[in-house]
């Protein structure tokens, strides 16, 4: 061998060896000291911001975390979602936009730090808080509570979640600085065992070391009902509270670390209502106030995205109802598709200037383009392509067909002359009511609707009660109860039926309707097909632009890309628009299937490079 080869050789072993014996680089250390937070023994301010990993298409975390440093921003805060991570009593997921752990792995190399969120409960106007449905089938089960079939899910899940984040700890390496202790628990009650049993769970399980900043966060008023002595607490308000909500925070933690765990840039929509904005100009003063005073603050939502396919929230206050839009924008600095608006740069100036450093430049836009629909469109019909029923002598929900989302469909006969009031009792949470598969009236649980008038019938005939999950509630106790489908009776002219054919229709795989160059009206299925798109010479990444799917032909339903559920459209808004990813396109024909509970003979579908949430709110 040539001794230049050979010496090459010998050195390289000699590097290799050297690394392997030379000691690791010693991890950073995170603390609350003297009642301020300290990062390697020296004071230490977050500013941070908040976004969710299953919000925000994959491809594009890193570009975000790049727009959050641009911005000022040190840290980056996340929820996890338990919902998504095991759909099904101990089956996990942590593939793809669900990876939790390279989400957190790409904020360290990006130069942000990470405050975890682990729930088990998240609010977060995502569906159940983030609990998985699962959870509901058990009508024992109390959720947020010390009641031991519950403690035990959430030591399962902690101990499988322990697995993806436990090396990712600030302890190991990591950038994980601190651990949120459940979530606003003191707006649901004041159990501390309850408190004190997350807090042991987090430790036992690994999520949090010994020596893990753990901390509790509420609002101001309800610091008492959900802290736990020892830990920090951190509080929660909105824009124009950050004075009085601090001014009490101190009144009950004089030693501090002082820190708005949410400060509320924005606000989220149901639907129905007016796609809501605030005062960037008023917010970006608000945040200088805090930084001034040293107070460290995670704006909530830095970039807000898009609770992609079922995954939407709702809130109730155990009389009504509101669920909330697909759309997650939240009026933050990152609009839903990731680009800077005028409060993204209100707030980079407010940070510059308090903190007196010079941000990164900001990264150039993801590009966002209008594509062709081809003509011509295929449909299949609900009534068609319905699956083997499961027959039942009383009504089941949701949840008792280990079904999560989608749509239920209840069918029974009457007999001649049956007519009367139909009466659903626990409707959850829209019904469309047919004879003979056509169409009779509408229930809503929004508006409180539980009667509906039935004509007699010449003929034997069968009722159907199609019933769509609109998203289930998020807050308040009524997370409890908060079962899909028709949760309590039905009566016909006061009479329960005896016999129900039941189907589940939860949309996870359309690969098996049968689709037909016919028209078709009423709940149908419509297949169009996004044409050749090509990737663009102004497109800042590999994959395509991204698009926005119109939505303003369409009634109420559930649009799918390529097979994956994509969001929810109903004509009521203020939401008129479902943003379509690049990164989730392909080149050449995209699929596009729209389930339309109210379809028409004319349903259509276009496409435009930006988002329409209707008309601005009233001033």
């Amino acid at each position: 061998m040539n001794r230049r080869v050979i010496a090459l050789v010998l050195f390289l072993v000699a590097l290799l060896v050297r690394a392997h014996c030379a000691p690791a680089q010693a991890p950073h250390t995170f603390t609350v000291t003297n009642g301020q937070f300290q990062f390697d023994g020296h004071p230490y301010q977050i500013i941070s911001g908040e976004m969710h990993y299953p919000r925000v298409p994959r491809a594009y975390w890193r570009d975000r975390f790049r727009k959050a440093r641009a911005m000022g921003l040190n840290t980056i805060t996340t929820y996890v979602f338990w919902n998504i991570h095991e759909p099904r009593p101990g089956v996990y997921d942590f593939s793809g936009q669900n990876d939790v752990a390279e989400y957190i792995r790409e904020a360290q190399q990006e130069g942000l730090n990470v405050i975890l969120r682990p729930g088990p409960y998240v609010c977060a106007e995502w569906d159940l808080g983030g609990f998985p449905s699962w959870l509901l089938k058990d009508r024992s089960l109390v959720l947020r509570s010390t009641d031991p079939k519950y403690l035990a899910a959430i030591n399962g899940w902690f101990t499988r979640l322990a697995k993806e984040i436990s090396p990712l700890l600030i302890q190991n390496g990591g950038p994980i600085i601190a651990v949120q202790v459940e979530n606003e628990y003191g707006s649901f009650g004041n159990d501390h065992a309850y408190m004190k049993a997350v807090k042991s769970a987090l430790l036992k399980s690994g999520l949090a070391a010994p020596d893990t900043v753990l901390y509790t966060a509420d609002g101001p008023a309800q610091v008492p009902n959900g802290s736990l002595p020892g830990l920090p607490a951190v509080i929660n308000f909105g824009s124009g509270d950050a004075q009085s909500s601090f001014a009490t925070l101190k009144e009950l933690r004089r030693k501090g670390p002082f820190m708005s765990g949410e400060y509320w840039a924005g606000w989220f929509d149901h639907w129905g209502e007016v796609h809501h904005t605030t005062d960037a100009a008023k917010e970006a003063a608000e945040l200088k106030w805090m930084l001034r005073r040293g107070y460290s603050v995670s704006m909530y939502m830095f970039h807000g995205g898009t609770s992609f396919g079922w995954m939407n929230g709702a809130n109730s206050n155990g009389t009504n109802y509101e669920p909330d839009t697909t759309s997650y924008d939240y009026d933050a600095p990152l609009n839903e598709s990731g680009q800077p608006t005028a409060k993204y740069k209100a707030f980079r100036n407010a940070i510059a200037r308090t903190t007196g450093k010079t941000p990164p430049a900001i990264p150039p836009a993801t590009a966002a383009r209008a594509y062709p629909i081809a003509s011509g469109v295929q449909t299949a019909s609900l009534w068609s392509n319905l699956p083997a029923p499961v027959e039942s002598g009383k009504l089941l929900t949701m949840e008792d067909l280990d079904q999560a989302y989608g749509y239920i469909l209840y069918r029974t006969q009457i007999a001649v002359g049956s007519g009367g009031e139909l009466v659903i009792d626990g409707l959850h949470d829209y019904a469309q009511i047919y004879i003979n598969q056509k169409l009779i009236g509408s229930m809503d649980r929004r508006l409180a609707q539980s009667h509906l008038k039935l004509p007699a019938v010449s003929a034997p005939a069968t009722l159907d009660i199609l019933v769509e999950n609109t998203g289930r509630v998020n807050f308040t106790k009524v997370i409890r109860t908060e079962r899909k489908g028709i949760t309590g009776s039905v009566t016909i002219a006061g009479r329960e039926p005896q016999h129900w054919q039941i189907y589940s229709l939860p949309m996870t795989d359309l690969a098996a309707l049968h689709f037909t160059a016919d028209s078709c009206e009423g709940p149908c299925f419509y297949r169009f097909s996004m044409e050749n798109p090509s990737l663009g010479s102004d497109s800042t990444t590999s994959s395509l632009p991204d698009t926005f799917l119109n939505t303003h032909a369409t009634s109420k339903g559930t649009a799918f890309l390529n097979g994956r559920p994509l969001g929810r459209f109903w004509s009521i808004g203020p939401e008129f628009t479902l943003y379509t990813p690049g990164p989730w396109l392909r080149p050449g024909a995209n699929e596009i299937i729209l389930f339309d509970l109210q379809g028409k003979s004319s349903e259509s579908i276009s496409t435009i490079d930006h988002a329409d949430y209707g008309p601005p709110p009233p001033r």
